[in-house]
């Protein structure tokens, strides 16, 4: 939808949004241009929960010319009172002639009331122009709003014949500098990472993030560990004071344990279950209570498998190397009893594939929210 001229302002309002990946949990990223006379005079984006949103850096960028111009976001412009006041207010207060929207809020207790508010004002209003790419670009918000449940990106790199270790165990590493510069690029962008106790004994994980040259976001850890078997010398439990750790844990886990690993800095959340396992559907749950809005995986196998099965898994991020390794016993990248018939395969939704260095990375859908 929308003119040429709707869609190369709406692709800038979205370019600016996307500064703020990774940095507005549990807001959505918004980005706002507005144009007069074929001229940008204000633009802005939203650049953390509690600060003002995208219309308003606009808006005092644009002053006093802001009257009778066309106002370009991503998202529906808000009509409540929250931390900040409506954006929806302020546009009308400006005197702005046109706003145009990519896509309206997916909270179904207020969607539709930003944009009802400016037409009843007077001003036109026009939904939907680059929709999708508005969507895709909030697709974390759209779940979490909608479920209150994190967002799952699965993340896992396998050889070119399907191995994510060799058959000693060793995994570093599989993929190359580029490729693993790419997970610290995700790991930036995502509230939280997922790994179970297999990962911590064998891979002494830290689980931050690492940018050359930039302050990068650490996510929270979530360590799945039934009987809390985390060495306390572990590269986790020794940088728990710095970086949040929950270790999701069976309720009849050693209360001694439990007192001894909080004492190390980590917060330990026990779990009731009907198995061995900690049931992730309730981690999930958990997780969505904290305000934690995604989650990236970095398991092994048997975690994997779980979330595959319990059908809690979003979107993948699946490299693979040109490397071949054999070996029967070398573990895969989805463990588990798994699908006995093809017809019951998963298939992944709107792929993408790059080249990643000597890499190459496929991203899909398992669900879509947009």
């Amino acid at each position: 939808m929308g003119v040429p001229e709707d869609q190369e302002y709406m692709c800038r309002a979205l370019a600016l949004a996307s500064r703020a990946l990774g940095r507005t949990s549990p807001n959505p990223v918004v980005g706002a241009v507005i144009v007069k006379d074929g001229r940008i005079i204000g633009e802005g984006y939203h650049l953390a929960a509690g600060t003002p949103h995208a219309e308003v850096h606009a808006l005092r960028e644009a002053g006093k010319e802001a009257a009778g111009s066309t106002l370009y976001v991503t998202l529906e412009p808000c009509s409540h009172f929250g931390r900040t006041p409506p954006c929806a207010d302020a546009v009308i207060a400006a005197g702005i002639k046109r706003v145009v929207v990519a896509v309206a809020d997916p909270n179904p207790q207020v969607s539709g009331r930003g944009i009802s508010k400016l037409a009843q004002a007077g001003i036109e209003v026009e939904v939907g122009v680059l929709q999708k790419e508005a969507c895709r670009l909030n697709e974390i918000f759209f779940k979490y709003i909608r479920t209150r449940l994190p967002f799952v990106a699965l993340k896992t790199a396998m050889t070119l014949d399907g191995k994510i270790a060799a058959v000693s165990g060793d995994s570093r590493w599989i993929t190359g500098e580029q490729a693993r510069l790419k997970v610290h690029h995700l790991r930036d962008l995502h509230d939280s990472i997922m790994v179970g106790i297999g990962t911590v004994l064998k891979d002494d994980p830290q689980l931050n993030t690492r940018l050359p040259g930039m302050v990068g976001h650490d996510p929270v850890r979530v360590i799945i560990d039934p009987h809390l078997d985390i060495p306390v010398t572990s590269k986790i439990a020794t940088t728990a004071q710095k970086q949040r750790t929950l270790v999701f844990c069976k309720n009849e886990a050693d209360h001694d344990r439990q007192k001894q690993l909080r004492a190390a800095g980590m917060e330990i959340c026990p779990i009731a279950g009907q198995s061995d396992l900690v049931p992730l559907d309730q981690v999930l749950v958990e997780l969505g209570k904290m305000g934690l809005c995604s989650l990236l995986v970095e398991g092994g196998g048997e975690i994997n498998a779980s979330l595959l099965d319990g059908d809690l898994i979003d979107k993948v991020y699946w490299f693979i190397a040109p490397k071949i390794i054999g070996g029967k016993q070398a573990p895969g990248p989805i463990g588990g009893i798994g699908i006995p018939w093809m017809k019951d395969a998963r298939t992944l939704k709107t792929l993408e594939i790059d080249r990643i260095g000597e890499d190459f990375l496929i991203t899909g859908y398992v669900k879509e929210w947009c």
